[in-house]
C-alpha cells in the first residue's frame, strides 16, 4: 500500500525504512529537507492516490494539532489519519471528531520500540473504528515484531494512546526498581562487582527483561555510571497515568512513587530533606550538615553542625 508519513526523526525515519523493507511505498515529509521525500504536506498529499492514509509522527501537543489541522484541509472524505506520536488520549477524541466532520477517519497508535525498532519491530497499540484500522493494517503488520504478538486493536479512539500511556507508567516503576537496587548494591562494601551481579540476573531469574539487558549494556559502557549526572526527565505520560488513576480511583502506589522519584533529580539540594534533617535534629538531637557541605566521604564530623534543641 501507499503511506504518507509526517515526521522523520529518530523513530519516524526508521519506521519509514522498515515499512519500505516490507514492500510498501512511503512518501515522507519532514521540516528537515535533508531527510524528506517531498517539500510540503501539499506535495505529500498530491503524491498519494485516494483513498489515502497519512501517519503523523511528530511531538504531541501543538505540533500534532497543527499537522492535523492542515491535513484536515488537504485530505478528502474516505482518507484516514493515524497519530503515532505520544498524544494524550483525550486529544485523540477531539481530533477524531474534527476529522469525522470532514469524512476523514482517525486512528490513534501508541508506538514502543525506540531506536531498536528498525531491526526488532515496534510494539503497536491502536484505537479506532474497525474499518479505519483495517485500512492501516498492512502498515501495522510491517512495523510489528515477528511472531503472533506485538500489536493490538485496543479499542475505540483513544484506547491506543491510553494503553501506551499505561505501558510507560509501568516502565517508570520498573526502571525505578532497577535503579534503587543498583544504588543499594553500590553502597555496600561486601558486593565487589555490581555489574556482574546485574549480568547474572539475565538468566534464570524472575526479573530478567529487556530493561535488565539494557542496564547491563549501560554498565558495560560506564561501570559505575560516573560519567552521568543524576538527572532524569519525565515525558509527561507518567503524569498522565497518575492523573488517570486519580480520575478512576485506581491505586497506583509504585508508578506514582517512581514519578515523584524523577522529580528529586531536579534538585541539587532537596528542600524536603532539609526539613527532614531539621526535624530529626529537633526531636532526637541528630547532627545536621551545613548548607553546601559535602559530607559523603569526608572526615566524620566535618561541616556538621552540633545538635540543637530537644
Amino acid at each position: 500500500m501507499e503511506l504518507g508519513l509526517v515526521g522523520l526523526g529518530r523513530m519516524g525515519g526508521n519506521m519509514r525504512e522498515r515499512i519500505r523493507r516490507a514492500g510498501h511505498t512511503v512518501v515522507g515529509y519532514d521540516r528537515n529537507p535533508d531527510v524528506a521525500d517531498v517539500r510540503s504536506l501539499e506535495e505529500l498529499v498530491a503524491k498519494l492516490e485516494a483513498p489515502r492514509v497519512v501517519w503523523v509522527m511528530v511531538p504531541a501537543g501543538a505540533a500534532t494539532q497543527s499537522t492535523i489541522d492542515q491535513l484536515a484541509e488537504l485530505l478528502s472524505p474516505g482518507d484516514v489519519v493515524v497519530d503515532g506520536g505520544n498524544s494524550r488520549w483525550t486529544e485523540d477524541e477531539q481530533h477524531a471528531g474534527e476529522l469525522a466532520a470532514k469524512g476523514i477517519g482517525f486512528v490513534d497508535c501508541g508506538v514502543s520500540g525506540g531506536v531498536w525498532g528498525l531491526e526488532n519491530g515496534y510494539a503497536l497499540m491502536y484505537g479506532g473504528d474497525a474499518e479505519h484500522v483495517e485500512r492501516v493494517q498492512p502498515v501495522f503488520d510491517a512495523l510489528k515484531p515477528e511472531g503472533d504478538f506485538g500489536c493490538v486493536h485496543a479499542g475505540k479512539v483513544g484506547a491506543g494512546h491510553f494503553a501506551k500511556m499505561v505501558h510507560n507508567g509501568i516502565e517508570y516503576a520498573m526502571m525505578q526498581a532497577f535503579a534503587e537496587g543498583w544504588e543499594l548494591l553500590e553502597a555496600v562494601d561486601s558486593v565487589t562487582d555490581v555489574r556482574e551481579v546485574f549480568r547474572s540476573w539475565q538468566q534464570g531469574t524472575v526479573i530478567r527483561s529487556w530493561l535488565l539487558d539494557l542496564a547491563v549494556k549501560a554498565l558495560d559502557s560506564d561501570e559505575h555510571l560516573a560519567e552521568l549526572r543524576g538527572y532524569a526527565a519525565d515525558s509527561g505520560e507518567g503524569r498522565w497515568t497518575v492523573d488517570a488513576a486519580i480520575d478512576h480511583a485506581v491505586p497506583l502506589p509504585a508508578i506514582t512513587a517512581s514519578l515523584f522519584a524523577r522529580f528529586s533529580s531536579r534538585q541539587k539540594d532537596s528542600p524536603q530533606m532539609k526539613m527532614v534533617a531539621a526535624l530529626r535534629n529537633q526531636f532526637g538531637g541528630h547532627a545536621v550538615s551545613a548548607s553546601g557541605a559535602h559530607v559523603d566521604g569526608d572526615t566524620p564530623g566535618a561541616d556538621v553542625l552540633p545538635p540543637v534543641g530537644g
